[in-house]
């Protein structure tokens, strides 16, 4: 069965699609079969992305390792039973499972039917985070004079209810990784408050942290190509960058901090 993968967020604006390009990626480059999914039906940010990627790829004569990127399939809308949604992706994951050994998942910053599901099929979530309080708020409430935390969110508490409904299914529990986004270089106050707050609800809610990605000016500039940091080598970009050097470190950190089983990383 092919491992599934949910980036799930419900503010946007905290690097989603960017994590599940390089996510799904990486994987793709150590040799896994890669099914991705977009479930914002609106904006499709990962779907585009790697669109991009497949145009830019025939147009300059490259043939680097890419996700197989779907889109869910229309079902009959007059069919009794099982919600019209939820029947769309149990189709496609259905589909992608005989044939993929991974399958990411990239939801909306939004609260809908298919992302709530798609939390429910997650054998791993990650929760990309920009470091501030202000999107702190996505997985705690926090009292504004004492700065102690309430208890969990929205969101916090529609994880708990996937991991209750999985463990009724007697499936392996969700490994949750709430990913630091967007990190500043220096050790400022408020960074460490911030990250003292999630250790602390980590333990409180059950969620790992790991370090995503800095402010970096190359992701930009990666997404009309389609590209990600592992590609620079093969489209010519100079390697010798700092900048570029530290994020295909981040990357790394991030990969291996996911601990995905049976995976070596190897670049």
């Amino acid at each position: 069965m092919a491992r599934i993968i949910v980036v799930g967020n419900e503010k946007g604006g905290s690097g989603k699609s960017t994590t599940c390009m390089h996510v799904a990626t990486a994987l793709a480059r150590l040799g896994q079969k890669v099914g991705a999914l977009d479930l914002d039906l609106r904006q499709k940010s990962f779907g585009r992305y790697i669109e991009n990627r497949r145009a830019y790829l025939a147009q300059a004569g490259l043939n680097l390792p890419t996700p197989d990127y779907r889109d869910l399939p229309e079902v009959d809308p007059t069919a009794q039973g099982e919600n019209l949604q939820d029947q769309r992706l149990t189709r496609v994951i259905e589909a992608m499972d005989k044939e993929m050994d991974y399958i990411v998942i990239d939801c909306p910053g939004s609260h809908t039917r298919l992302s709530q599901v798609a939390h429910t099929l997650a054998d791993t979530l990650i929760t990309p985070l920009n470091d501030s309080f202000i999107d702190f708020d996505l997985l705690a409430r926090v009292d504004p004079v004492t700065g102690r935390i309430k208890g969990p969110s929205i969101y916090s508490e529609m994880v708990w209810g996937a991991r209750q409904m999985r463990a009724q299914a007697g499936l392996l529990p969700i490994d949750w990784i709430v990913v630091r986004n967007r990190l500043g270089a220096q050790a400022m106050h408020n960074k460490k408050k911030v990250g003292a707050a999630l250790e602390e609800l980590s333990q409180r809610i059950g969620f790992r942290v790991q370090n995503g990605f800095s402010e970096r000016v190359i992701f930009r500039e990666l997404f009309p190509r389609g590209l990600t940091l592992l590609d620079l080598k093969d489209t010519g970009v100079d390697q010798l960058n700092l900048s570029n050097i530290a994020a295909r470190q981040e990357l790394r950190d991030l990969m291996s901090g996911l601990r995905l089983p049976s995976l070596q990383i190897g670049f």
